[in-house]
């Protein structure tokens, strides 16, 4: 194991509505069961994460829980995320992943099932 391999800094983060805009306009979009997934290459040679969560899923405690817990799952799994790219996580209500594994499975099996698909 490398050190800092399993850091995820804020530059592996979206910060800005500039760039969640630019996934949003120019990416692909995934849906899954309370979830979408929307991703686009970047020029950056890493993935980058960027969480939505909107009000009608639940309480403030609920909405962020619900962010550490994809964060977690992208900290941990970022080989599964799809590479070089800016990947928005839209949440919608009926999310009930409750697990980092549980996330990273739904978002591979999505994966799996655009590439079959093409």
């Amino acid at each position: 194991m490398l050190p800092g391999q399993y850091r995820l800094p804020k530059t592996c983060l979206l910060r800005n509505n500039q760039e969640f805009d630019r996934v949003y306009s120019q990416g692909k979009r995934l849906h899954g069961n309370g979830f979408s997934l929307i991703y686009t290459a970047n020029t950056a040679d890493r993935n980058r994460l960027g969480i939505s969560v909107r009000k009608k899923t639940g309480r403030a405690v609920d909405r962020n829980r619900i962010k550490r817990i994809i964060r977690e799952a992208f900290r941990l799994h970022r080989g599964q995320f799809p590479k070089n790219s800016d990947i928005v996580v839209t949440v919608r209500p009926g999310f009930s992943l409750q697990s980092p594994s549980e996330v990273v499975s739904a978002v591979v099996g999505l994966l799996r099932h655009a590439e079959q698909a093409q």
